[in-house]
């Protein structure tokens, strides 16, 4: 299968680069460029891409209202969006894997970063550092922006002991292939644990499986370590 992708970003020259680089690749083709959230949007619908590589800062409408409109669409149930970000913006990127983007990169990624990143949203994983992660949950859960729903702790009472435990695994930033050799299943066990607990707690990928993990305490935000004696600032 080609895995088709849609870029959404202002600047031409990184749309031009994203492409070149993208169609070089046997398995994968851009289907479109937008310049804002709203052509983004408009092209998706026409397109059907697998993937939108979303900026987050776009003149008109931003990446942050296009991901909400795009993964609100039924008719775009089959399409990630995968975030750019520079992460000088911790509350959008939260914003954003809130309303259901599957994931982010920073703007500097390495050119097999880039390709192995959209390699994985398409399988169907979330894309998301395990640090940065830890300190976007950290800060949506501190101070939850207007209208934002927390998840309730009862939600979880309908999974299995073993959907909870892999839940928590994959919120720690664990594959299914790591998931798999610490718990001795086969992956294939372990994808099917992480859709039954999606299907349960209507997540609409890993990455919101993954907000819902914190904010539900299954999973707790570790605080950072305290400086050792001595090499702490005066």
């Amino acid at each position: 299968m080609t895995i088709k992708v849609l870029l959404a970003d202002d600047q031409a020259l990184l749309r031009a680069t994203f492409r070149m680089l993208i169609d070089s690749c046997e398995d994968m083709t851009v289907v479109g460029e937008a310049s804002d959230g709203a052509e983004a949007v408009h092209l998706a619908r026409t397109h059907r891409p697998d993937i939108v590589l979303m900026d987050i800062r776009m003149p008109g409408t931003d990446g942050l209202t296009a991901t909400s409109t795009l993964c609100a669409d039924p008719e775009l149930s089959a399409t990630r969006v995968l975030i750019l970000t520079t992460f000088e913006t911790e509350e959008y990127v939260a914003r954003a894997l809130h309303a259901g983007a599957s994931g982010f990169l920073g703007k500097d990624v390495t050119t097999d970063t880039l390709l192995a990143g959209l390699r994985t949203v398409a399988s169907g994983e979330a894309l998301l550092s395990p640090v940065a992660t830890r300190t976007l949950i950290a800060n949506f859960l501190m101070s939850p922006f207007p209208g934002a729903q927390l998840a309730s702790p009862g939600r979880l009472s309908e999974l299995t002991a073993r959907e909870r435990e892999i839940m928590a695994m994959a919120a720690e930033g664990m594959s299914n292939t790591e998931i798999a050799e610490t718990l001795v299943l086969s992956p294939l066990t372990v994808r099917t644990h992480v859709y039954r607990a999606m299907a349960k707690l209507g997540a609409r990928d890993r990455a919101q499986l993954v907000v819902i993990a914190y904010q539900t305490g299954l999973v707790q935000v570790t605080p950072p370590n305290p400086p050792a004696p001595g090499t702490g600032t005066p």
